[in-house]
């Protein structure tokens, strides 16, 4: 084993040691074999979170952290305060109506939770709170609420509440008129329920206790035990993963079964809960749909029949299989149909051409048609809450990377909007004017042109001198838009230059940009970052002693990569919760997300796929070079990315690398995924790594 010490030359403050001793992990080799391939594990044994030495190395690698940075918790403080300053923290949803009553999510001064409350009828009604989240957090390091429905009757909500962070909710119901929590408690399951329309009903979702895979609904009557809950539907294909939810027009219930590649819903009216679901269209590998009610029809988002971008199919209530679908809206080669909404008298598109939303209007009178007007070079648009059907008015948001976001209410008869809301940047003389947006195209190494939404205060000239974030995530097809935030104004005033790489393996630039990024094809998720980041360096918009790279998750996945195969760009990396031991983890099924995942990165015990993510997996291709400083964080409790990946990366790094740069892990004990679950804590985490890039730049003020 070789012992590393420190000796830290980029973080230059007078108060800190210039020797600090990083921890060693201890070496117990587990030999691990897989088609002839041998591999050597030297820190397996981190993953036992009920292990003692495992919490004491996580908490000497945090004490480390905090020794090393211990120069900057003033630093850190400031720009807390900073970011903190620029939110109105007495801030409100805009209201929206249902069902007879406005509902609103609201946040108090210096409380870290929001307050879900309601009025009925018109907004100068009583306000009735219904959940304080600050109240119900009392004592509790972490919390989160989720899975909030109301009876059809208002009378009363199905709720459930998070403690931990590892996505393992406990459903209670509350009476709305009372405040009593009745009876009824439903543990250890999914947090997703919803109501039947009598009012006594809920359907939920249940997992399995070890690898958390939503796999089971389940129905509850009111009154009685969990243990006497019916068992609706059981998904027995460990790819897949089930919930229940409620059609827009409150007619029926559905249970959709997903997988990476494949959808099946089965449906009931919701008048009936004791009746029988029946399937939508059965499954057929490849075939992903998903519906929407209206009236005496579904309406259908369908890749069916080649349709990669996806078309809209609409079929009769009573002849919901495929083979009575009719064509909608059809598929094209260069729009991405992304989302419907349905209105009375209007049908409202949401679609991605070259990697831009649209919202697309089109009237059942099939007159008129037309698209809302968008100007800007890079933006991000899309509808927001809209759950009735019978109105003129559609609710949309609208924001770009220099203006914050927007609640825009916008009649689509008139074509007036209006703005009912837009997010407020307090703590001084904020004007998107100081800030230039761009949308540039790098060129990929098979010729594929990349977009970069790049963001930077006016006046900075492009001498190769400014330091860059470049963040990506590039997975799972899910796509980055180009959003606002007031916390980046804290790096934007301090020289920074913004980027997000549009790379493949999202559908910024269509479904087959998700296909051209995933399975046999992932490395071009890799490559594409590193040609982007090249991109930006030719340009000169920054240099390699100024580049910093961030991604979380999958994104962190992507970090993993590019530091080994091309360390000498980056000055500083970010990877949050990042998924790193590839190999690994996709060979142990009883991991959560494992078997629901082998559509995505391939299934490792067919020997093709295991080669391909062997040649990538960033923690079995981790080598003696130099590698950028690094700040690695992580969760304890993380159900998606379990915490030993990066700790076994870290450690396995500590013992490779051949530079003096900075390493650092840092464990929230407390928190999973998301990262702390308070407003305020999340802010606080930003500033651990807002000083991380500060200090290795020398950047205060």
């Amino acid at each position: 084993m070789l012992f590393l010490w420190i000796i830290n030359t980029n973080l230059k403050a007078p108060n800190m040691p210039k020797i600090i001793q990083p921890p060693v992990a201890k070496v117990i080799p587990k030999k691990m074999e897989k088609f002839g391939d041998e591999r050597i594990d030297n820190y397996f044994w981190l993953n036992d979170r009920e292990n003692p030495e495992v919490i004491d190395y996580l908490n000497k690698e945090n004490a480390y952290y905090k020794k090393m940075t211990a120069h900057t918790k003033a630093f850190q403080k400031e720009l807390f305060e900073e970011m903190k300053g620029r939110i109105k923290e007495d801030d409100e949803s805009v209201p929206y109506l249902y069902n007879g009553y406005y509902y609103i999510t609201r946040f108090q001064t210096g409380k870290d939770y929001p307050i879900y409350s309601r009025k009925k009828g018109s907004l100068s009604a009583k306000e009735e709170i219904m959940f304080d989240c600050n109240k119900m957090a009392k004592g509790q390091s972490y919390f989160q609420l989720g899975g909030l429905s109301v009876s059809p009757d208002n009378k009363l909500a199905v709720f459930s509440i998070d403690v931990v962070g590892r996505r393992i909710y406990d459903i209670q119901v509350k009476n709305l008129e009372t405040g009593e929590i009745l009876a009824d408690k439903i543990e250890k399951v999914s947090g997703n329920a919803v109501w039947a329309n009598d009012n006594k009903t809920i359907f939920y979702s249940s997992q399995d206790e070890v690898t958390l895979r939503s796999d089971k609904i389940f129905k509850h009557k009111l009154g009685a035990k969990q243990a006497d809950d019916v068992l609706v539907y059981f998904e027995k294909d460990e790819t897949y993963n089930v919930e229940v939810a409620k059609s827009k027009s409150r007619k029926y219930l559905a249970i959709e079964s997903g997988s990476t590649l494949t959808t099946e819903y089965r449906i009931l009216e919701a008048d009936n809960p004791d009746g029988k679901f029946r399937i939508f269209q059965k499954r057929t590998r490849g075939l992903e749909y998903s519906i929407n009610h209206y009236g005496d029809s579904f309406y259908i988002m369908t890749n069916a029949d080649k349709a990669t971008n996806f078309k809209l199919m609409k079929t009769l209530e009573t002849a919901t299989s495929k083979e009575n679908w009719t064509e909608v809206v059809p598929h094209r080669e260069d729009v991405l149909l992304e989302d419907i909404e349905i209105f009375k008298e209007f049908l409202v598109v949401e679609e991605r051409t070259n990697g831009l939303n649209k919202i697309r209007i089109m009237p059942w009178s099939g007159v008129g048609e037309y698209y809302l007007p968008f100007d800007s070079e890079t933006y991000t648009a899309y509808t927001s809450t809209n759950v009735d059907f019978d109105t003129d008015v559609l609710r949309y948001s609208y924001q770009s990377m220099t203006t914050p976001s927007s609640v825009i209410d916008f009649n689509m008869k008139t074509k007036t909007k209006e703005i009912k809301k837009e997010q407020q940047v307090l703590g001084g003389k904020f004007d998107k004017n100081y800030y230039t947006e761009e949308r540039i195209w790098a060129t990929a190494k098979d010729g594929t042109q990349v977009p970069i939404s790049v963001v930077y205060r006016k006046g900075l000239k492009k001498d190769g001198k400014n330091p860059l974030l470049l963040y990506a995530y590039g997975s799972y097809g899910h796509s980055m838009d180009a959003t606002f935030s007031s916390t980046r104004l804290t790096l934007l005033d301090r020289g920074f230059v913004f980027a997000i790489a549009h790379i493949r393996g999202g559908e910024d630039l269509g479904r087959q940009w998700y296909e051209d990024g995933k399975l046999l094809k992932k490395k071009n998720t890799f490559t594409d970052f590193i040609d982007c980041s090249k991109f930006v360096i030719e340009q000169k918009y920054t240099s390699p002693e100024h580049l910093y790279a961030e991604g979380g998750s999958a994104g962190g996945l992507l970090m993993g990569v590019i530091v080994n195969l091309a360390p000498e760009l980056y000055h500083g990396v970010i990877a949050q919760v990042p998924f790193v031991d590839v190999i690994t983890t996709m060979l142990d099924e009883t991991i959560p997300l494992t078997t629901g995942e082998y559509d995505e990165w391939g299934n490792p015990n067919v020997k093709k796929y295991y080669s391909y993510m062997a040649s990538y997996s960033p923690y079995d291709n981790v080598k003696r070079q130099d590698y950028p400083n690094m700040y690695v964080s992580t969760g304890l409790h993380d159900s998606q990315v379990q915490y030993w990946e990066p700790a076994k990366w870290v450690a396995k790094l500590r013992e490779m690398k051949t530079d003096n740069s900075v390493l650092f892990l840092d464990t929230n004990m407390d928190a999973g995924h998301g990262g702390a679950s308070g407003r305020f804590e999340a802010i606080k985490e930003l500033a651990k790594e807002y000083s991380f890039l500060l200090d290795l730049e020398k950047i205060e003020t």
